[in-house]
């Protein structure tokens, strides 16, 4: 059976804090880092005020600070935000309105990689931020 977007989102995953094997994207070799799990992403997400955004980066570094360490790995937020993004279209089109998902455009823009590959695309995006009152 094929997983849903939803049920990645909920696998329980390995998450905690690890020291950077290397030095990669903003990532120095033996930094506390972060590795999350996609429910923790859509967690924090949720989290974000309505009218308030951030960029991924601000994301990560806000995610790494609640957790007690100094960055958040980039790949797997990378990976999680798409997740996130996809379960939140499943939820629209099981019938739940933009209240009762996952903001993601709270964080993606109708520029953002991820906007282009997500299923509900850059129009919808950039009219939930106009909705609430956020650059498109």
């Amino acid at each position: 059976m094929v997983k849903s977007w939803n049920d990645w989102l909920n696998t329980p995953g390995i998450n905690g804090i690890k020291t950077s094997p290397h030095t990669f994207a903003d990532v120095v070799e033996g930094q506390p880092m972060l590795v999350p799990t996609a429910r923790q992403v859509d967690d924090f997400i949720r989290s974000i005020p309505e009218g308030v955004d951030m960029d991924a980066r601000a994301l990560r570094t806000a995610l790494a600070i609640e957790h007690g360490a100094e960055v958040t790995c980039p790949v797997t937020i990378g990976y999680h935000l798409r997740t996130v993004a996809e379960a939140a279209n499943e939820d629209l089109e099981r019938g739940m309105t933009p209240s009762g998902i996952a903001p993601v455009w709270r964080v993606l823009d109708a520029k953002t990689p991820t906007t282009r590959k997500s299923p509900f695309g850059a129009a919808f995006v950039a009219a939930q931020r106009k909705r609430e009152g956020l650059e498109p």
